[in-house]
């Protein structure tokens, strides 16, 4: 029996329950943990059945929004506005799919921008969005009716236990039946139809389970900021979950959540020493995993741990 995802799984949640102990900023922490969790749902689309979208910041955004107005609008607990949020998310996911997977290669990538930055220019039109000064002052509010999320900390462990969630749902996704058929349309789409299996209704189906879990991510940090803006639904913030993949690792479990926690860090800490050519220092960075660690950090590291085993 292999224990190495349990292993692997237990430390990531044991890091996270002792990451507030070690004096880490709660809120930094759980930014990283919604961007580690949309990098994840975006890795499932690519890393496990080969389809690049451009387009998967419209899923974060609404997702943000609709559960940022639930809980400020309508008075939603937390956690509803939060699946609210979700299902708002997987619908937007099934119309775009639908739409998107009908093409391949670089035209499924600019159908699903093209209908992106439909959805940015609806959020910029939309009367409760707030348009380009954003949706404000969205409550924490309490979890259960009974625990305050107010407090930073509790609001972190929530945060994670809806993160590693997630992880988990990506996991079980991956490695079953229904997975393995996804990495046998990533390898061989012609070969998978040939067999018998619907590639259409299989890549439809990820692309909604992958917009479900990104909006269940931008509901997450619209809960943990307080605001939504333009800001996650631009195409800009899909170029940045693909960099956070790419720099994790492309088709690892973990390399999307190192990626994340690696492209934050550096986005906090530079913002306050180059201001603005923070972006071009993310370019250089994505040139050079590109051109030098075309696995990731998670990638290279497991390819040299099996020739280090092997050798």
């Amino acid at each position: 029996m292999n224990n190495k995802p349990v292993i692997g799984f237990a430390v990531l949640a044991a890091l996270g329950l002792a990451a507030p102990l070690l004096g880490i900023y709660p809120v930094f922490l759980m930014k990283a943990l919604c961007f580690a969790l949309f990098a994840c749902a975006f890795n499932l689309l690519l890393g496990f059945t080969g389809l690049l979208s451009f387009g998967h910041a419209a899923f974060f955004g609404t997702a943000g929004y609709a559960a940022g107005y639930a809980i400020k609008g309508w008075g939603f607990p937390p956690e509803i506005g939060l699946l609210f949020g979700m299902l708002v998310a997987g619908a937007t996911g099934w119309v775009v799919g639908g739409l998107a997977i009908r093409r391949q290669g670089i035209y499924f990538a600019m159908i699903t921008l093209a209908l992106s930055q439909m959805i940015y220019f609806l959020c910029l039109q939309a009367p409760f969005t707030g348009a380009e000064d954003g949706m404000q002052g969205v409550p924490r509010g309490k979890l259960l009716g009974m625990i305050s999320l107010e407090d930073d900390v509790n609001l972190y462990y929530f945060i994670l236990f809806v993160a590693l969630a997630g992880f988990l749902i990506i996991y079980r996704t991956v490695h079953s039946p229904f997975g393995q058929v996804l990495k046998a349309i990533r390898e061989n789409e012609p070969r998978a139809l040939s067999l018998g299996y619907d590639v259409d209704r299989y890549k439809l189906l990820a692309f909604v389970i992958s917009a479900t879990l990104a909006g269940l991510a931008g509901g997450s940090k619209t809960l943990v900021l307080g605001f939504e803006t333009l800001t996650d639904v631009f195409w800009g913030t899909s170029g940045e979950v693909i960099l956070m993949t790419l720099v994790g690792g492309l088709g690892t479990m973990y390399g999307p959540i190192v990626g994340a926690f690696i492209i934050i860090t550096l986005q906090n800490y530079l913002a306050d020493k180059v201001g603005s050519w923070v972006q071009v220092i993310m370019g250089v960075i994505f040139v050079l995993c590109v051109l030098a660690f075309r696995r990731g950090v998670v990638g290279e590291l497991a390819a040299l741990f099996e020739t280090k085993k092997n050798g």
